[in-house]
């Protein structure tokens, strides 16, 4: 596999026609260089790592990554650095509903692991950083679900059950974050009846529900958490409270 640098010329075509959706030039110069499909620009990312890059939302994505996959690109490659995520971790982390599809469709692994986050699945990204859509279309395509995506994405049912039958009791503060995190008030009313605490910090980030429920934008779960005592980071004796 070869590496090219991204000032080099060829790649600065490359990376020019995947950024604007020029499948046809794309197209021309796989046809005439079909190596240039498992190429590495960096070396950290393959050409569906640039395709699926933060923000996301290029311009025919979903052409670009089927003209790459069919020209022999691997869909499950994977980034060489901190991490090891594969195009489905940086399209899930773009909230880039296309582009997660195209990958889907050309064979990409639902649950890969080697996400920054805990390096977990790129439904575990999606959840993290608020990517809600991308979240929701991994689940319908099949994407194992945790008991913490489950409560991130107020999947109040599958909590229940997870709390049913004590597998999540050890995790009540954190599944409580968690909810509060996706905005869900009827998850967190059920977790804080599993005896949540409302002031909880997870050792990811200093924030505690309140301050996730605020971040989320869920003007309704703000409202229920501070009536009932719930406090921002800030308000907190000393700025934490151990989880």
């Amino acid at each position: 596999m070869s590496t090219l640098d991204p000032e080099d010329p060829t790649a600065r075509v490359l990376i020019r026609a995947l950024r604007t959706g020029d499948v046809e030039a794309l197209t021309a110069l796989l046809t005439d260089h079909p190596d240039l499909a498992t190429v590495r620009i960096g070396p950290e990312r393959t050409l569906l790592h640039v395709a699926t890059d933060w923000p996301g939302h290029l311009p025919r994505v979903a052409e670009t990554i089927a003209a790459l996959v069919a020209a022999g690109a691997d869909v499950g490659a994977r980034f060489v650095g901190a991490h090891t995520e594969t195009p489905l971790h940086w399209a899930a982390s773009s909230d880039d509903v296309a582009a997660v599809d195209a990958l889907l469709d050309a064979g990409a692994d639902i649950d890969a692991d080697g996400a920054v986050i805990a390096g977990g699945t790129p439904l575990q990204d999606a959840r993290a950083f608020r990517c809600w859509r991308a979240a929701e279309r991994l689940v319908e395509r099949g994407a194992r679900v945790d008991v913490f995506d489950a409560a991130a994405l107020g999947l109040t049912d599958r909590v229940a059950a997870a709390l049913a039958d004590d597998s999540a009791a050890h995790e009540v503060d954190l599944l409580f974050w968690s909810a509060c995190h996706g905005g869900w008030l009827e998850t967190a009313r059920l977790l804080l009846e599993h005896g949540a605490h409302l002031d909880v910090v997870p050792p990811w980030e200093a924030k505690t529900p309140l301050d996730a429920a605020a971040t989320a934008d869920a003007p309704e779960l703000v409202t229920w958490l501070r009536e009932r005592g719930a406090r921002l980071h800030g308000e907190l004796p000393g700025g934490c409270l151990p989880p």
